[in-house]
């Protein structure tokens, strides 16, 4: 944490689902405090909630119950519309399938989050041919991602997750289709913009890549069952 100050707070946040009148929760009594400048890592088995957890930080969805703080904003009852407002002027998406479109060309994939926040077209160009130099894919913008390596997709996806300078970058299984090379690269990546200030949480099954994180927080059954500060905080970079 930077200077003490939470981006992310939560106050017994839980998350129903309904189906055919059968009611699964998914998270329950979740009490999270995650400060500006932190590297988490969300750990625990299939279906635990750390995709649903996920998706309510990153306000793709509002919790059934409980508070929820973006920096000092009570956000958990927003509508869709105010939620959209926030989530893209302040985070960025990191997804394990990429989700680039597969008609655009790399600098048009990372171009978009821009041209959805108004930017001049002279600022866009000048932002995005900076990200590409920085995720060393420059001499790939012109490409399609099915021209790509797995590898060099997700340093797009990472490039147009930070094209706006989000304050909070959410990492689902950044690594899940890559090899330990690529996904070494990746982590690496992530380390980096965190190092720089950007706040990132990340999903993940593997321990190596929790390795690079500060924190680990452990989801069982919807609930977290135990934090751990990581001793070997972002030694593998």
């Amino acid at each position: 944490m930077e200077n003490g100050k939470n981006i992310i707070t939560t106050k017994g946040l839980k998350k129903f689902y309904y189906t055919d009148e059968i009611e699964t929760t998914a998270l329950n009594n979740v009490n999270l405090a995650i400060g500006e400048g932190e590297f988490v890592a969300i750990m625990g088995p299939s279906g635990c909630g750390k995709s649903t957890l996920l998706n309510i930080i990153g306000l793709l969805d509002n919790p059934s119950e409980g508070e929820f703080y973006f920096y000092d904003e009570e956000v958990s009852k927003y509508s869709e519309r105010q939620r959209a407002e926030l989530r893209k002027k302040n985070i960025g998406f990191v997804f394990q399938s990429f989700n680039l479109i597969d008609e655009l060309t790399v600098y048009e994939n990372v171009e978009l989050p821009l041209i959805y926040l108004k930017y001049p077209s002279a600022d866009r160009k000048k932002r995005v041919e900076e990200v590409l130099e920085t995720m060393q894919i420059m001499h790939r913008k012109d490409h399609f991602p099915q021209q790509l390596s797995g590898g060099q997709q997700q340093r797009v996806a990472v490039a147009r997750a930070v094209v706006a300078k989000p304050n909070l970058i959410l990492a689902d299984e950044p690594t899940g289709n890559l090899d330990s090379t690529n996904g070494q690269e990746v982590m690496t990546l992530l380390s980096d913009l965190n190092a720089k200030g950007t706040t990132v949480v990340m999903v993940t099954h593997s321990a190596t890549d929790a390795e690079y994180a500060h924190r680990v927080i452990n989801l069982f059954d919807g609930q977290v069952v135990s934090e751990n500060i990581n001793s070997k905080e972002n030694s593998l970079v």
